[in-house]
């Protein structure tokens, strides 16, 4: 999700800024600096995670504040000009709408040093090297939240001066985003000089460019968006990992939970448990609320029941309190009990090369669009990953299907669902377009 949240304190208190679920790191940071928190602020209502706010309120006291402009059901309303003391440090709210209508930015002030603005964390307005989404509201309200976004950022963000520090909610690899660069921080002159999407010359052109974006919006955004404004149901303590049996793993499977398989997508299509569901490990924030639920039991397995933490913590972070365990000693113990094992057939980039011209192959692609446009496989169809459940249709059933994406991660977790759902001849190009270039072979272009 590449989610960023930020604590700063002063003089005994602090503030937490977009927290996340699992808060212990607010509670370590705070007692480990003799700090109260105070504070609790949500930039918006976030869309792809849930927020922690009500969990770390319940534990320290602290009072929550967000923008006016929506109608939350917990707690404040902020307003342009409020200002919040910590000793010498002041946190002013600025309302910068235009990813969403209450979205609120927070400048910050060390007035023992200065009373120019030293940091703004500036939530999903603006990130290094990109700007907000604006596509939350509907096609028909893309044109007004444009422009809102640009008066944000060119008549409050900007004029705060080159040498603020920009603090955004969100790093690389974030839906939130197009193109986020790969960089934590930045500040305000730097994002003058390479932020693209600063460089038009009009509010007309950055408006025009903004409609003209095509991002893709998950399912359980929906869900995070519900949470987000009604309060999220505490979690307290995270959800205990049951070890399974096997027996009871395919009990459990039998009544419809979701096994979620996170190896890595070789030892997937080596041998995996009918109608697992295959999702690398890293993977799992980015891509499980495209294809999971929120009512089955979800089941874990790995090879050794090892690191399974972060992918606890992922899930939980997208509200998937439906964890219900991991199958004990692994992947191995599965196929020691002498049940039946599944596979997925893998093809190399010179393997796909071989076969590009049979007549019977559908080949896919699922990378992004922006991605496609770059440059594909002569002959592909594409349809991305997170849209596949919504476009079996445009799938045929009764053809070879070769699935590739950018290196055979997604590719695994397309084809993997696509089993589940009554497809049999599958392929997973292992490299996909990475090999493929590598490799030297064409690349077709629009």
């Amino acid at each position: 999700m590449a989610h960023h949240s930020y604590f700063i304190g002063s003089s005994g208190q602090s503030a937490v800024v977009d927290p996340r679920r699992d808060i212990e790191v607010y509670l370590d940071l705070a007692e480990s600096n003799g700090l109260d928190i105070n504070y609790i602020f949500e930039t918006h209502r976030n869309e792809d995670y849930v927020i922690g706010s009500l969990e770390l309120a319940e534990a320290t006291g602290a009072e929550i504040f967000h923008g006016k402009n929506l109608n939350f059901q917990y707690g404040t309303p902020a307003s342009e000009g409020n200002i919040f003391h910590m000793g010498t440090v002041e946190l002013e709210v600025l309302e910068t709408p235009g990813h969403t209508l209450e979205s609120i930015s927070l400048a910050v002030r060390d007035l023992s040093a200065s009373d120019d603005v030293q940091m703004v964390f500036t939530g999903d307005v603006i990130f290094a090297g990109e700007t907000g989404r604006i596509d939350f509201y509907g096609i028909d309200r893309r044109p007004e939240m444009a422009r809102l976004l640009y008066e944000s950022i060119f008549q409050k963000i900007l004029p705060l001066g080159d040498g603020v520090i920009l603090c955004p909610a969100h790093g690389a690899g974030s839906v939130c985003g197009a193109d986020i660069r790969e960089q934590d921080y930045t500040t305000v002159g730097y994002e003058k000089k390479t932020n693209p999407q600063l460089q038009f010359v009009s509010k007309d052109d950055f408006v025009d460019f903004k409609i003209s974006e095509e991002l893709y919006t998950p399912p359980y955004f929906k869900k995070m968006e519900f949470y987000n404004q009604n309060g999220v149901p505490a979690l307290g303590m995270f959800p205990h990992l049951r070890p399974m049996p096997v027996k009871f793993l395919k009990d459990w499977a039998q009544r419809g939970a979701q096994v979620l398989d996170v190896r890595k997508p070789t030892s997937y299509a080596g041998g995996h448990i009918p109608g697992s569901l295959n999702i690398w490990e890293e993977g799992v924030a980015a891509f499980a609320g495209w294809f999971l639920n929120y009512e089955d039991p979800i089941i874990l397995v790995d090879d050794q029941s090892h690191g399974l933490l972060e992918v606890k913590l992922a899930l939980a972070r997208l509200g998937f309190d439906n964890i219900h365990g991991y199958l004990a000693n692994g992947f191995p113990s599965w196929y020691l009990h002498a049940e039946h094992v599944d596979k997925l057939n893998l093809w190399t980039v010179h393997d796909l090369k071989k076969h590009q011209d049979d007549s019977d192959l559908f080949l896919l692609d699922v990378r992004k669009i922006d991605d496609w446009k770059k440059g594909y496989i002569e002959g592909a169809h594409h349809i991305y990953l997170g849209e596949i459940p919504l476009k079996m249709k445009e799938i045929p059933h009764d053809i070879p299907l070769v699935v590739y994406c950018d290196s055979g991660y997604k590719s695994t977790i397309a084809c993997s669902f696509l089993k589940n759902n009554g497809y049999t001849h599958l392929t997973s190009v292992v490299g996909s377009m990475t090999a493929w270039e590598k490799a030297g072979y064409p690349v077709m272009n629009d």
